[in-house]
């Protein structure tokens, strides 16, 4: 038992009569738990306590826990707390010591680095730790900071160390906000909190407003309709065709290709299902799976992936599945590389980079649900790499193209080693008393007909020798299903074609027949009928976009000519389309140049071509009229050939422009202000937008100012939106008018920032991520995290000529789920 006296501070700011926390009473010495609380004090923080001694050693980290290894946080020493305080949520009273709500945020064991007494380095003043928590998980840090002169509190960083659990600054504070005992947001566990309204609020009035709905922060990630929600249904998968080398340039995708079961789970408020590649309900079977997606609460959805078991070395294995499966047990992990369904919306017609964006932010990188990531080009490395480690090989998939349930060549499998299925259809005896067979003999569908296609005799290990003979007697049968060699039959035991078996071999002879073959496994995710032959194709060149007049100079201070800004959207288009597919776009086109005339096109006089299309849609006359969109990197490459420079898109998709998915603040400052009024701005309506229950993200104009973009569930119509964002805007212009106007007018903008709200309202565009503009040294409109902006002086600090810096910084840590979050507009 921990010392009474470790707990004298804890009991001594307390009145027990008020507060509903409880009495510090010293616990059991030898656990090891670990808890985080999200506490909204005087300032929000986050409580880090570490269970030593009988005690919760704890920590105030100030800005909440960093999966940014370069981050250190500050974290300050506070009073030991009890055990018991590791299951407390609730409200303390305003008044009392710690006055504020409390929520149960992470919890886990912990453990001291090998060799380390955590005793000892805690008075030394650093600990080193690993995390097994809900949300932090992996290799930890907290070291003592030197006091300065005459300062009481005892200030310590928390850094997380670099291995497969780290990420993003803001990955963690930013997206996980309710509790994992509860699912309670900070607004509910508030009991009782009124409701907090915005209108009608100016000035002083809705500071306060504010202030009090930030204590009533409304939940975002995932957020629950209050109706029923069915489970997706069942769709045919899309499968991969098997070629001999990787496709070459940013239009593809490369993914690990995983040694286990295609399964796709369905989600829904009835719970969750497992579906094997040919529809079979395999839920018993991967019940761990299913378990863990309904423990997530992910909204309604149907998730494509693979399932998979690790071997011993911590490596996919397919024997390692097919003997957890065999037993009825194992540690199985879904890797999730596709989404079909989201909140009842079907995602198959959008381009695959824009649904692994959506898939990202639904998923964490581990836990037995969790995200395929990718890399964009260099597929050679990725499979190089794969082939060293002894994996299967690779998966490479067109960024642009939509999901179709068949084989496509959108889908290439390029493999390391040589594996197919056959169908069993019969067997030799063995001389061997403990072995029930010498050898299988296989077929595949060759022609409308089983043909012969050899024997395997290795690869088997007792359990597996065990469980064949099991499945063989009952489809045993007198005589062969097909045809096969004399020499080949003599002696074989024959059955029904009805077992399918993965076998690895070196090649197949002159007469069709494996050599040096080795068992893998079952394979009873898939039919005997659709065992055929499978041979690499060849790989056809993508058909490009041809664009006339490549030596047009079109940016002359940079001596940028039009080849080299379609090559730009060539390779940057990957990256654009997540924000630029399937919405209705306007374009900068400057035929000529950027410093000629240059003119603003939404219609189209059918001059773009196929590959830019047209939705109708009714205009303010009441009459319906052709917008331009696209689907693509053609379509892309189409608009630049007729002298595009900037893309610029509506607020909505196609697929429901009357139904807004995000709303766009644009901080436009006056000509005098600094760029760091810009930024301090930007951070200022992140933190009113917080306050109030939407996460926000920054983008670099390439202008002169920054937009603060707020991703919403495509619900409210566009009147709601523009109601909601001209309101806010001009409270926060009212409430600091020194600072901001949210008037047009350039003479009310004088040594102001307007906020630009109206381009929230139906049939107005912004400039889109990674748009080139048409300004003097071709600045691109770049996306950030709130942590880089700091570090950065111009909104223009990123041009065309970045573009390998702008592919890197696109697939970066920081940048992992930018412009993603399931949440609607909040009643104020």
């Amino acid at each position: 038992m921990a010392r009474q006296g470790a707990l004298e501070a804890y009991n001594t700011k307390r009145d027990f009569t008020k507060t509903a926390e409880p009495k510090g009473v010293p616990g059991r010495k030898r656990g090891n738990s670990f808890i985080v609380q999200k506490h909204s004090a005087t300032r929000l923080h986050y409580d880090f306590r570490l269970e030593l001694d009988g005690v919760l050693k704890s920590w105030a980290v100030t800005r909440g826990p960093s999966l940014n290894p370069d981050d250190k946080r500050l974290a300050v020493r506070t009073e030991d707390h009890p055990l018991s305080y590791a299951d407390f949520e609730g409200s303390i009273p305003k008044g009392e010591y710690g006055g504020g709500t409390v929520m149960l945020w992470d919890q886990g064991i912990w453990e001291s680095m090998a060799g380390k007494n955590p005793h000892k380095t805690l008075e030394e003043g650093h600990l080193h730790f690993t995390l097994h928590g809900e949300r932090m998980k992996g290799e930890w840090l907290l070291v003592r900071m030197k006091p300065r002169p005459g300062e009481k509190r005892e200030n310590w960083l928390l850094r997380k160390i670099e291995d497969e659990h780290a990420g993003g600054s803001d990955d963690l504070v930013d997206h996980e906000i309710t509790s994992i005992s509860t699912g309670r947001s900070m607004a509910e566990i508030a009991a009782g909190a009124p409701a907090i309204s915005l209108k009608g609020k100016r000035g002083a009035a809705f500071e306060r407003a504010m202030d009090e709905a930030r204590r009533t922060t409304l939940p975002m990630q995932h957020r629950r309709r209050g109706k029923a929600t069915p489970l997706p249904t069942f769709r045919k998968p899309q499968l991969a065709t098997l070629v001999d080398h990787v496709p070459t340039g940013n239009a593809w995708l490369h993914e690990i290709k995983f040694d286990g079961y295609r399964a796709l789970l369905a989600v829904g408020s009835d719970g969750a299902r497992i579906y094997t590649r040919t529809g079979l309900d395999w839920s018993e079977r991967f019940a761990p799976i299913v378990d863990a997606a309904r423990a997530m609460a992910l909204p309604p959805s149907l998730i494509d992936g693979e399932i998979v078991v690790f071997d011993a070395n911590g490596n996919p294995s397919f024997s390692a599945l097919q003997k957890a499966l065999t037993e009825g047990r194992g540690d199985f992990v879904m890797f999730a590389f596709d989404l079909l369904v989201l909140n009842g919306a079907d995602l198959a017609a959008q381009p695959n980079i824009a649904r692994k964006e959506q898939l990202a932010a639904l998923l964490p990188e581990d836990g037995p649900i969790r995200f395929a990531s990718h890399v964009i080009g260099a597929g050679e490395k990725l499979l190089d790499a794969m082939c060293r480690a002894g994996q299967e090989g690779i998966i490479c998939k067109r960024a642009d193209a939509p999901y179709l349930g068949r084989r496509t060549k959108a889908w290439l499998k390029v493999k390391c080693t040589l594996r197919r299925e056959f169908v069993i259809v019969g067997w030799t005896p063995s001389s061997a008393r403990a072995r029930p067979f010498a050898s299988l003999l296989l077929a595949q569908n060759r022609g409308g007909k089983l043909a012969y296609a050899g024997k395997v005799g290795t690869g088997f290990d007792a359990d597996t020798l065990a469980m064949l003979a099991r499945k063989l007697k009952p489809i045993a049968r007198k005589s062969a299903a097909l045809d096969v060699p004399p020499a080949e039959a003599r002696g074989a035991r024959w059955v029904s074609a009805k077992l399918v078996a993965e076998i690895a071999f070196a090649e197949f002879t002159s007469d069709n027949v494996l050599r040096h073959a080795s068992f893998i496994g079952l394979r009873e995710d898939k039919m005997p009928k659709d065992v055929a032959t499978e041979e690499p194709v060849e790989i056809a060149a993508l058909p490009d976009v041809k664009i006339t007049n490549p030596g047009r100079v079109i940016f002359p201070e940079a001596k940028i000519t039009k080849g080299a800004l379609a090559d730009y959207y060539r390779r940057l288009g990957v990256v654009m389309l997540p924000w630029l597919a399937r919405r209705p776009i306007s374009l900068v086109r400057c035929p000529q140049g950027r410093a000629k005339q240059c003119f603003f096109q939404k219609h189209d006089s059918g001059s773009f071509g196929n590959d830019v299309h047209h939705i109708p849609i009714v205009e303010k006359d009441g009459k319906p009229d052709d917008y331009l969109y696209v689907e693509d990197l053609r379509g892309v490459l189409a608009c630049v050939q007729m002298g595009t420079i900037e893309f610029h898109g509506w607020g909505a998709r196609v697929d429901d422009v009357e139904r807004p998915d995000r709303l766009i603040f644009d901080l436009d400052p006056d000509e005098g202000l600094d760029f760091v009024d810009v930024k301090r701005a930007a951070k200022d309506l992140r933190k009113r937008l917080s306050d109030i229950g939407l996460v926000s993200f920054p983008m670099l104009s390439g202008g002169k100012g920054i937009h603060v973009v707020v991703p919403l569930t495509p619900d409210a119509k566009w009147p709601v939106v523009k109601d909601f964002a001209e309101r806010f805007a001009r409270a926060l212009a009212e409430m600091e008018p020194e600072r901001f106007t949210a008037t047009m007018s350039k003479a009310k903008r004088k040594g102001r920032i307007f906020i630009d709200w109206l381009r929230n309202q139906r049939g107005s565009t912004a400039i889109l991520p990674y748009s080139v503009r048409a300004r003097p040294g071709a600045p691109v409109a770049v996306p950030v995290s709130w942590k880089a902006l700091d570090g950065i002086e111009k909104a223009g600090a990123f041009t065309m000529k970045d573009e390998k810096a702008l592919l890197k910084h696109a697939g970066s840590r920081d940048l992992a789920g930018w412009g993603m979050a399931a949440q609607t507009l909040p009643d104020v």
